[in-house]
């Protein structure tokens, strides 16, 4: 195996939900080593994390900017290569910006900022940077999503027609931002969170999900966004209508207030020829229904599987893989290539993840259905 990636980590200090999972993800492949990391703002809870990874005490830093100007001090077979970014959404912009064009690679926790303002200047930043970026819209990780993307880029289902796609939640259906709850606190605090809680938090993952699978753009919404517990001051829950430039149609549902449901996205795409599903619960399967032929399912690592779904799966058949390999597809296939990137080699086709531009059309999303909620228009365009 080549040697592993040096990596540092922004944000995952103690209570981080999302960074535990990004540490678990870059390991359990062996593609990246972690070495460095400015954890927390607060110096003892930063030195706190970084003694409980094993990471020297020296290359931890309460600043992550303190942080890469001390890695790039070091010499270059010595400094991290990767940094990943793992803070509240308000602290995406500017460290993925000096990240990139110090010229270190980034894996950055959705959604990719606040506003479009700095979308674009994280794009910039993206495109006129050696680096590479990754956002990691977790879902698109999994083998069977791999196999409906490939699908219906195969023509299976036809013409797409309709496009349903739905991320229900039921753990924000009390005001627990009112207490000592830290990720319900600033994901529901507009100064952190940004213009939209729920749909920046969740709508997103599903609207990057519904244009990968698909492989439509979604170009026209109309929005209902609410807030249904009181007190709250961002969305918790909307639903928006969507038309794509093909002329497909489709309905995005997502919701934090759905009681007693957990993280049951699914997606439903509907062609000329027949449709598809797949949901979280089961997500080691992919249904097929075609117009004139017997439902299929389709298992991960299973017979009738593409190559896509194949390269993105690692055990026999029957041993279910979800969530945590999901997220690791992610790390793993970014790892690929980076290591062709910075050899001057091609690529692999089948080890996609998503990018900068998934990222601005997610904040275009947000943008959109805001403007178009706000005004009461009946389509607002992205």
């Amino acid at each position: 195996m080549s040697q592993k990636l040096r990596a540092a980590m922004i944000g995952g200090g103690p209570g981080s939900f999302i960074g535990a999972v990004h540490r678990i993800a870059a390991r359990m492949d062996g593609d990246y080593e972690l070495v460095a990391g400015a954890f927390s703002s607060k110096p003892e809870k930063c030195l706190e994390t970084a003694r409980e990874l094993g990471i020297a005490e020296e290359r931890a830093s309460p600043s992550w900017a303190g942080m890469l100007e001390s890695e790039l001090a070091l010499p270059a077979d010595e400094r991290v290569q990767v940094i990943m970014i793992t803070t509240p959404n308000h602290v995406h912009a500017a460290p993925t910006i000096a990240a990139l064009e110090a010229g270190f690679h980034v894996i950055l926790d959705k959604p990719l900022c606040t506003s479009m303002e700095e979308a674009r200047a994280m794009e910039a930043a993206a495109k006129s940077s050696k680096a590479l970026f990754c956002l990691t819209h977790t879902y698109t990780g999994y083998p069977m999503i791999k196999e409906a993307k490939h699908q219906i880029a195969s023509g299976a289902l036809g013409t797409v027609r309709k496009i349903y796609v739905e991320y229900p939640q039921g753990w924000l259906s009390t005001y627990l931002e009112g207490g000592d709850h830290t990720q319900a606190a600033w994901r529901t605090d507009p100064t952190k969170s940004g213009k939209v809680g729920a749909m920046g938090d969740i709508g997103t993952h599903v609207f990057n999900l519904a244009e990968y699978v698909s492989g439509e753009e979604i170009v026209d919404v109309c929005a209902q966004l609410n807030t249904v517990v009181n007190g709250r001051a961002l969305d918790d829950d909307g639903a928006v209508l969507f038309r794509t430039a093909s002329g497909a149609t489709g309905v995005l549902m997502a919701t934090q207030i759905a009681a007693g449901e957990e993280n049951n996205v699914k997606i439903r795409v509907f062609g000329e020829k027949g449709g598809l599903c797949w949901e979280h619960t089961d997500n080691n399967s992919l249904t097929l229904m075609p117009l004139d032929a017997p439902v299929v399912k389709l298992r991960t690592g299973g017979p009738g599987t593409s190559d896509w779904a194949l390269a993105n799966h690692r055990i026999p058949p029957g041993h279910p893989e979800g969530y945590l390999e999901a997220f690791a597809n992610l790390y793993k296939n970014f790892a690929a290539h980076v290591r062709a990137h910075e050899a001057g080699k091609a690529q692999h086709p089948h080890l996609d993840y998503p990018g900068i531009e998934d990222g601005v059309r997610g904040m275009k999303f947000i943008e959109a259905i805001v403007a178009n909620n706000a005004g009461n228009e009946k389509y607002t365009a992205l």
